[in-house]
């Protein structure tokens, strides 16, 4: 059952990541288009600068899930590595320690900004320049609050089905060279 939850976990976080992946497209072609608009037209694009703000944290939350999955998240892990080679259960303990830590500061974020998705989602509060170009603030609010989610549960599997294993040891915590 955990495996099958794995598998749908793994899924909505490639959705999710292939969404960010998708967002830096459309914004790419967002850019380009304000630079020739200005350029050959002196027309603008309005509000580039806000959907530019406004996409990189969707980008960054929408991808994080599947960093986490694909345990290509950027950590320093010399000292974890050194101590897996020596004592491979130590090792493992403080890598599930580690993701323990990540885990409960992920649902720290999603508790935190669910109040704020919620007040935004009710006073309908916009980001912008009235009259030039305003967007609401509650889908950046609810993608971080289910990236949050999603993060958490990513590295709950991690320490259930995932154990450390520093680069360059085999499966079975023997140096490979």
């Amino acid at each position: 059952m955990i495996r099958t939850f794995d598998k749908i976990a793994s899924g909505v976080a490639q959705a999710a990541n292939a969404a960010g992946t998708l967002i830096i497209i459309l914004m790419i072609l967002m850019v380009n288009y304000e630079i020739v608009a200005r350029g050959l037209f002196n027309q603008p694009f309005r509000g580039t600068y806000e959907v530019v703000q406004f996409s990189l944290v969707m980008i960054v939350f929408l991808q994080l899930p599947d960093v986490i999955r694909a345990g290509r998240l950027t950590r320093s892990d010399g000292l974890l590595g050194m101590i897996t080679r020596r004592n491979r259960g130590a090792g493992r303990t403080l890598s599930r320690l580690i993701d323990g830590f990540s885990m409960t500061f992920m649902l720290i974020v999603a508790y935190a900004i669910w109040p704020e998705f919620l007040d935004m989602w009710e006073t309908q509060d916009f980001f912008g320049v009235p009259g030039v170009f305003t967007a609401p603030w509650w889908p950046i609010k609810l993608a971080i609050f289910l990236s949050s989610c999603l993060c958490a549960i990513h590295f709950a599997l991690r320490i259930i089905l995932r154990p450390y294993e520093p680069a360059g040891t085999d499966a079975h915590g023997e140096d490979a060279a």
